[in-house]
């Protein structure tokens, strides 16, 4: 018997007699269920492959097109419906909404599976770069705080490119005990949650796949404004200060974001 049946166990012992049959076979057969989930295999490793060049080559041409139209050069122009400017993160959920039940209804193989994936990572690009759209609920794209959707491109194509290239993290080696991997999974997952409070939206998740990032991630100096920041740093204290001085010395970050993003100085 697996931790996982226990609760149907005592479930089945609880309830008044008599069960339904149909539910009796439900419960045997979620039970009987054994989840083996494949991330390395060389067709999944592929896909993964092909979604990330698909997203981030989206993102890039989108910008593109994007700064293009707001110089007034090429020929691309806003879409609108009547006085309705129609922002590129409607297609882009369209196309989610369409692909994803594609994919869990068909679910297709080979080439088609590819090129359905490819297609729901194009639409979630369009998406996430009006991601500042979502947070702020108002046109932010040219402002300052338009630089939270390349934020969010930026970690999740990070993210996906950790995901292909690392063997399935939570696989279980052969002959690992039960607690032992549990425990393993327990540590990583506190030490994830540590680094995000302390500002690490990348390095936090990344350490779910490379553990000695989520490591790295927790120790190093809370980012300010973080919750860990907020909470911990004393002010006046030397690592409130040093945290700021990091935070002030972040040039090579903040050109790199407003290279990406064209977002001209305010």
């Amino acid at each position: 018997m697996t931790l996982r049946e226990i609760p149907l166990l005592v479930w089945l012992t609880a309830v008044p007699r008599p069960v339904p049959h149909a539910v009796r076979e439900a419960v045997t057969a979620v039970t009987s269920v054994d989840i083996d989930v494949h991330t390395n295999d060389s067709a999944s490793t592929g896909v993964q492959f092909a979604m990330l060049c698909s997203f981030v080559g989206t993102f890039m041409v989108t910008r593109l097109v994007v700064r293009l139209i707001r110089s007034g050069r090429g020929p691309f122009g806003n879409v609108r419906v009547g006085t309705v400017h129609v922002h590129h993160l409607v297609p882009g959920i369209i196309i989610m909404l369409v692909t994803a039940p594609v994919q869990f209804i068909i679910a297709p193989h080979g080439t088609v599976r590819t090129v359905l994936a490819c297609i729901f990572a194009a639409g979630a690009a369009l998406t996430l770069d009006e991601f500042a759209l979502w947070l702020h609920l108002t046109d932010v794209y040219w402002e300052d705080q338009g630089r939270k959707s390349v934020d969010a491109v930026v970690f999740v194509a990070g993210i996906g490119t950790l995901a292909t290239l690392v063997s399935d993290p939570f696989s279980r080696e052969e002959g690992e005990s039960l607690w032992f991997y549990f425990l393993y999974l327990f540590i990583t997952l506190a030490f994830v949650v540590v680094a995000l409070f302390k500002g690490r939206l990348f390095m936090g998740p990344a350490g779910v796949l490379v553990f000695p990032l989520a490591v790295v991630a927790a120790l190093r100096l809370a980012k300010m404004g973080s919750p860990w920041y907020s909470r911990f740093y004393v002010e006046g204290s030397k690592k409130q200060l040093k945290s700021q001085r990091r935070a002030s010395q972040r040039g090579l970050e903040a050109r790199l974001k407003q290279l990406v993003s064209g977002i001209p100085h305010h």
